[in-house]
């Protein structure tokens, strides 16, 4: 049961997407220069120091929207932003892990399409930049900002939120779609579009046989988690 109208759906998503744009792009680097330093002038263990502030601060604005807009219909009907420990999800999971190669191999391609275009490409990132210095710390907040605080929050805005409310809609294999496309779109890089919208629908079908967040979430840390081995090779 979806209680809320699309005027509250585009509301959460509208005001997420501002919200994260405001605080990575505008507050945490304004309260980060008035303190006297910026992003830029920081080690590599600053700058992942930094990246692990700004995204938990992302975060939580995210979730304190939806809990927000969200007020006015609680109690919210059973089934909404279920965390559950049990049951056969770790199955799903597993079934979701066996697409990883495929996911990979979409990547691969999305990277070839967009080399073989006038767009711009992606330089070197600063996780990256870590990763080639070696520095364990730095390397320990990136894992720690990819593989717990980025799936759990995507997770809740994605998957919690915008899959299951899109049901109103439409059938469910849309809303999976839809959803799948809004995750890979807000992460705004075009290298990685077509693999991380098929990554949203696997997670959001892991997520509607599940009824579980759990699941969802520890499928895209286990994504996250094998990319970033795969960046220190």
């Amino acid at each position: 049961m979806v209680p809320w109208t699309g005027q509250t759906i585009a509301q959460v998503m509208f005001l997420w997407i501002a919200t994260f744009w405001l605080v990575g792009s505008w507050i945490v680097p304004f309260l980060a220069h008035a303190a006297g330093f910026s992003k830029e002038t920081l080690t590599h263990r600053g700058q992942a120091l930094y990246s692990l502030v700004t995204d938990i601060t992302e975060g939580l604005a995210g979730i304190a929207i939806i809990h927000q807009c969200l007020g006015r219909f609680r109690p919210l009907p059973q089934g909404w932003f279920e965390f559950k420990l049990k049951g056969r999800w770790h199955w799903d999971v597993a079934l979701g892990c066996l697409l990883f190669p495929l996911v990979n191999l979409l990547s691969h391609i999305n990277i070839s399409l967009v080399h073989m275009s006038s767009g711009p490409v992606v330089g070197i990132s600063s996780v990256e930049q870590s990763i080639v210095a070696r520095d364990p710390v730095a390397m320990a907040l990136y894992a720690v900002v990819v593989t717990v605080c980025a799936p759990i929050w995507e997770e809740i805005v994605f998957r919690g939120f915008l899959l299951p409310s899109l049901t109103r809609y439409m059938p469910l294999p849309c809303s999976i779609l839809v959803s799948a496309a809004a995750f890979a779109l807000a992460h705004f890089n075009i290298q990685r579009v077509l693999p991380l919208i098929f990554l949203g629908v696997v997670m959001g079908g892991v997520f509607a046989r599940s009824r579980n967040l759990l699941a969802s979430m520890v499928l895209h840390s286990l994504w996250n988690g094998f990319v970033f081995l795969d960046l220190m090779k």
